[in-house]
């Protein structure tokens, strides 16, 4: 069965980005280097050369990495959204109930999460819990730092900001 990714627009472009920055930047900036090492003579005692080879490594296999992540992605406009339950791109607001605070997240694709600010992978263990509740719903996750409990206060679809600048 395939894995569709779903995404955002946003994050459809910043992978397509990458990708173009991998393929005309980076790559041929490490083939030149290898190049260039390969004129030193020896190989073996050839920092320069296994430095850049390693390097070529790790670019090819992001580019496999990104492109099966683009040849499955599946681009979602959250705003068309019923956001009634919780669904891809829904902003979720909750109560802790053992502290009383307010959180919220919204929910995105792999590529887009940022924590940090909010924004929570569609795969993640939170997100998957989340999926298909309610307003009013209370919900306990198995988080990895141990179970947590929620009382779900809104869910909504709000313009999603992934520049947090």
């Amino acid at each position: 069965m395939q894995n569709v990714e779903p995404m955002t627009i946003y994050g459809y472009e910043k992978l397509q980005a990458e990708v173009k920055d991998l393929k005309e930047v980076k790559r041929p900036g490490v083939v030149k280097a290898i190049e260039e090492a390969l004129e030193h003579g020896d190989l073996k005692e050839n920092a320069e050369y296994h430095a850049a080879k390693e390097q070529q490594k790790n670019i090819d296999n992001r580019l496999a990495e990104l492109q099966a992540i683009l040849g499955n992605a599946q681009i979602v406009d959250p705003s068309e959204l019923a956001h009634s339950k919780v669904s891809f791109g829904s902003t979720v607001v909750m109560t802790d109930m053992d502290t009383d605070e307010e959180v919220t997240y919204t929910i995105v694709g792999g590529a887009e999460s940022n924590p940090d600010v909010g924004l929570i992978s569609f795969n993640s263990p939170l997100a998957k819990q989340l999926l298909g509740k309610e307003e009013g719903d209370d919900v306990v996750v198995q988080l990895p730092g141990g179970k947590k409990e929620f009382e779900i206060e809104e869910v909504k679809y709000q313009e999603i900001v992934f520049d947090a600048h």
